[in-house]
């Protein structure tokens, strides 16, 4: 990671950085398994909500000047309701969860510590902050989906040795048009959780 410089901020501080981070998702997202068909009115609508937040984090990565990674996280009481309601019929208390919006890195950039980065940056803050369990979400598509590349591997052995479990009972449907749909559609998620120590 010598050449790549990590910052974090909160809130409005992510301001001059919000239409790059938007392009960074739409073309991280656009591989399988989110396979979404990029909407930049939506992605400035989106991100709008973790800036207007002042404890939401922006985990920024830089080579350079170029932003090739990034990773978001916000108190669940302040995210959307597809996000908090699992966690309430559950039986959650969600003023305890800090939630991770997402975590891209250009493929050009993996492997180099930068993800595991990611993740250890969120959980201190969500420490500091008091948050007892820290919590995410992925999307599920089947085995046999016909835009699965040869040889591809889930990131769920990644997300174990950084400590977090795959809560199959606590699941949602997030919609996006995929690459290859005409149509937005629900896709299945599954949130995978760490209890913070």
């Amino acid at each position: 990671m010598a050449e790549i410089q990590l910052t974090t901020c909160q809130g409005e501080a992510i301001g001059p950085h919000l239409e790059d981070l938007a392009r960074l998702r739409i073309r991280v997202f656009r591989d399988f398994p989110y396979l979404y068909d990029g909407d930049f009115d939506y992605e400035a609508t989106y991100l709008r909500r973790y800036a207007e937040c002042p404890d939401s984090l922006f985990v920024l990565a830089f080579d350079g000047d170029i932003l090739v990674g990034a990773a978001t996280g916000m108190p669940l009481t302040d995210d959307v309701e597809e996000f908090r309601a699992p966690f309430e019929q559950a039986g959650y208390d969600i003023a305890q969860i800090f939630y991770y919006g997402e975590s891209v890195l250009l493929p050009a950039y993996r492997g180099r510590g930068i993800g595991k980065a990611f993740m250890a940056e969120r959980e201190g803050h969500a420490a500091r902050q008091g948050f007892a369990i820290v919590a995410f979400c992925a999307v599920e598509r089947p085995d046999d989906h016909p835009l699965k590349p040869e040889g591809y591997v889930p990131l769920h052995g990644f997300w174990r040795a950084q400590g977090y479990e795959r809560q199959p009972e606590l699941t949602t449907t997030f919609h996006w048009k995929d690459i290859d749909q005409t149509e937005v559609t629900d896709k299945p998620m599954v949130f995978w959780l760490k209890t913070l120590a």
